[in-house]
């Protein structure tokens, strides 16, 4: 069976392939001594070592890919911190900023299917790098890495006790383990195979009832992105808190493969996107914290964001979906929140890179300082903002890259006028096409950066007008 190789393009945030096929040990002991080359010529001024932190998930081989990196980089001259173990990509952004490394290069394939394998390159500054970076690193595969003539040094560590410590002074940890200690609240937690498992449990210092705790690297046949499809052990596990504990607050949490994605639910198990945390997150920050910034948005981010906004006074700035773009405004403006509608959520009072556990952190503490349900929160801000709506996503598998691109040619040269017979009235094509009807319903069209995948996202007044617009979205790409 012929396999075709992919070359070499970094997506919305690193570079993924399949592995043995594209993800090879060869194509990475090449790859990672010219990120760290581009690394270092971008960012000498800001380190004060010239060393690269290497840190890896729970994926198949993961370990071993990072430490082929580490003696490539070494072999290249640069001195290497190698993590002891896997930990969320965040803790590994967190120690880049921490140690005044030149960045760091992670093992990962975040939320991808179990064939896949990444690489992801953070900056000095603790975040994914912007677009200019990953571009000069495509620009010099294929040149020649000479050996150092000193080769660099070797030292392992802990990537996860700075990184807690970090967190737990961001929020009231006494005041959430107190709740759960009383069970007036309890903590249900999804870490999906991935690289949050015992995350909490270390930031709280109480246990919580997390599942899918064990290493499984081919994600009980899903993949470890927080979608319900994904999740049915993690709403039977809060159905059946329900019964148990019905009187206590019940807060469901989910993770991503290496943890900086974050989903939840409701005390009920009604699934909450990021599209619905991020109001949450809004309120809690701005009135509780007293948090000061504007507030960062992708295209797919949901309308009531910038109508939360308004009611706090607080500035709107929108950008092309990839948490990179909003970590490059977090390093040029006072941002106190920045989001996207699958899952990334990141703080200009931290590091510019989202992070699922402290969105964690932040979503139980508004759930013990408010002392509702989360559930409750989303439809008091609702009615906060007077503003209704329904939103979901469908994500198309497609053959090959070739139909992708035979599809994108379709939408740049024609481009549609309606949508589900609704007329367009406005069409934004920052990042893929976003179709915008006179009654303020929208529908995003757009590719995956890491796999031939293609992504239709729909906001409208009611669940099955959304439905609706998806499956003529679907039968359009289909046709």
């Amino acid at each position: 069976m012929a396999f075709t190789v992919n070359p070499i393009k970094f997506g919305t945030d690193g570079w993924r392939g399949v592995i043995a096929a594209d993800f090879t040990f060869e194509r990475v002991a090449m790859l990672a001594p010219i990120a760290a080359q581009v690394l270092a010529d971008s960012y000498s001024d800001v380190a004060s070592n010239h060393t690269i932190i290497v840190g890896y998930d729970r994926r198949f081989m993961a370990e071993d890919f990072a430490k082929l990196t580490a003696e490539s980089l070494i072999e290249a001259g640069f001195d290497v911190l190698l993590s002891q173990c896997y930990a969320p990509t965040p803790a590994f952004s967190w120690a880049a900023k921490a140690y005044n490394a030149l960045g760091a290069i992670v093992m990962t394939a975040s939320h991808n299917p179990a064939a896949y394998l990444g690489l992801k390159v953070k900056s000095a500054f603790g975040g994914s790098v912007p677009p200019e970076i990953t571009e000069k690193i495509e620009a010099k595969i294929g040149q020649p890495v000479s050996k150092a003539k000193q080769p660099g040094k070797l030292e392992q560590f802990d990537p996860w006790a700075s990184y807690c410590e970090g967190l737990q002074k961001k929020v009231d940890i006494a005041a959430i383990k107190n709740a759960i200690a009383s069970e007036k609240l309890k903590v249900y937690v999804d870490v999906m195979h991935g690289a949050a498992a015992t995350g909490l449990e270390r930031l709280l210092g109480c246990p919580v009832e997390e599942i899918n705790s064990d290493r499984d690297p081919l994600f009980g046949g899903g993949a470890p992105e927080p979608l319900p499809k994904y999740l049915p052990d993690f709403f039977r596990a809060i159905k059946e808190g329900a019964k148990k504990y019905p009187h206590s607050l019940r807060v469901g949490l989910v993770f991503d493969g290496d943890s900086d994605r974050i989903a939840g639910a409701d005390a009920e198990g009604n699934f909450l996107s990021s599209q619905v945390l991020i109001p949450i997150l809004i309120e809690h920050l701005a009135e509780r914290k007293g948090f000061t910034g504007e507030i960062v948005k992708t295209v797919s981010g949901s309308d009531l964001i910038p109508r939360l906004a308004e009611s706090y006074g607080r500035s709107i700035y929108q950008t092309p979906i990839g948490y990179k773009y909003i970590g490059d405004r977090m390093l040029q403006a006072e941002v106190m929140i920045g989001g996207e509608e699958s899952g990334g959520i990141g703080y200009g009072t931290h590091i510019p890179e989202r992070d699922a556990l402290l969105s964690a952190l932040y979503v139980l503490e508004a759930v013990v300082e408010s002392e509702e349900d989360l559930g409750t929160i989303y439809s008091r801000l609702q009615q906060k903002t007077n503003f209704t709506a329904h939103y979901d996503r469908i994500d198309l598998p497609l053959p090959n890259m070739e139909v992708r691109a035979k599809l994108l040619e379709r939408l740049a040269n024609e481009t549609p006028t309606e949508v589900a017979g609704m007329t367009i009235v406005d069409c934004l094509d920052v990042d893929g096409y976003k179709f915008r009807m006179d009654d303020n319903t929208w529908l995003l069209i757009r590719f995956s950066g890491t796999e031939p995948v293609l992504r239709l996202y729909c906001q409208a007044t009611t669940m099955p007008e959304v439905r609706k617009i998806l499956e003529w979205a679907r039968d359009w790409a289909n046709s």
